[in-house]
């Protein structure tokens, strides 16, 4: 077998997706369970998402999500993948990662996006509009000088007990996201892996423009995307059936539904532009068997030289899923990965 893991950090996102049958509770202590399993197999980090107002989504609140994660584990690193910054005031942040950090010392990741709400009504109940995206520069500036105590944007105000430690922090960007990292000397999160000559165009720039930081000495591309590992490849094809659907209802109805299983959308009679997305969104992710996967997964870290994979999966069926990552840790020889 493929010692993948020793030259690359093998990661897991989990973005807390509902089932049909199943409530938001359900789906967040499915979150905290798996990353107790994920801890066990040797996974290095264990990242969690926000989204608002989203039926399909129990996450809405990474920070304190994050914190029920890292109590229930520990040696996995526990982070966001990501808080949206422009959703929220820097000081807050600062205030929550801080206080995550001074209660799991040296286990705590700051994974930050530049999105806002995802509708003009989120974006209302959030307090925010479309145009607080475009200053996600300046509030990352803020939000690392609360770290470091050299924010000058509210003179006398200190983010306790945030000062002086030390979050790692990591944006989470696409095209011109990636030349904010390189510009703030920040890691990079990137994906997915469907649109590699888009990925390989952005890591490429993120690399020319990266800017030495106190945070990082030299450039590091976390390549993120969709990773599915079965008996078969057919079993693995299986596996994505569920959240492409959500996909293909999410773009013609506009709302993103708790994942359905393959069986009961096997049944359905799509129309032609359903179709269409759901067929899109079962193409170009790496999935198949452990020899394919492994295969697909070196030339991935050869094409971008990427330091780490983040796994984002997304199942009905839980235990096909979990077996999914046992066997992701078996080919990337990850510690604990025969348990």
């Amino acid at each position: 077998m493929s010692t993948l893991g020793d030259s690359i950090r093998i990661s897991v996102l989990d973005r807390s997706r509902i089932r049909a049958g199943e409530d938001g509770p359900q789906a967040l202590r499915d979150t905290v369970r798996l990353a107790r399993e994920l801890e066990a197999y040797g996974y290095h980090r264990f990242w969690v998402s926000e989204h608002h107002s989203v039926p399909g989504v129990a996450g809405s609140a990474p920070t304190v999500l994050a914190a029920a994660v890292a109590a229930a584990t520990s040696r996995i690193r526990v982070g966001t993948g990501g808080v949206m910054l422009p959703n929220h005031q820097p000081l807050v942040v600062a205030e929550q990662f801080g206080v995550l950090e001074a209660l799991f010392p040296g286990r705590i990741d700051m994974g930050l996006g530049r999105s806002v709400g995802f509708t003009d009504g989120i974006r209302r109940a959030l307090g925010r509009d479309k145009r607080d995206a475009g200053d996600f520069a300046g509030q990352l500036a803020e939000l690392l000088g609360w770290f470091t105590g050299e924010q000058s944007a509210h003179p006398q105000v200190h983010a306790r007990p945030a000062e002086g430690l030390r979050v790692p922090p990591f944006v989470l960007a696409t095209g011109e996201g990636a030349a904010v990292a390189a510009a703030a000397g920040l890691p990079l999160v990137i994906g997915d892996l469907r649109g590699r000559e888009k990925l390989l165009a952005a890591v490429e720039r993120y690399r020319e423009l990266f800017t030495p930081s106190v945070w990082a000495a030299e450039p590091y591309v976390v390549v993120s995307g969709t990773v599915a590992v079965a008996e078969s490849e057919e079993e693995a094809r299986r596996l994505l059936v569920p959240e492409a659907w959500s996909l293909a209802y999410s773009r013609t109805r506009g709302s993103f539904p708790p994942l359905a299983s393959p069986e009961e959308i096997a049944a359905l009679t799509m129309t032609a532009k359903e179709r269409g997305y759901f067929e899109g969104g079962l193409r170009g992710h790496v999935h198949g068997t452990e020899e394919q996967v492994r295969d697909a997964l070196e030339r991935v870290v050869k094409e971008t030289g990427a330091q780490e994979l983040l796994v984002t999966t997304s199942t009905y069926d839980r235990a096909a899923l979990l077996d999914s990552y046992r066997r992701l840790a078996r080919i990337t020889g990850l510690t604990g990965a025969h348990a």
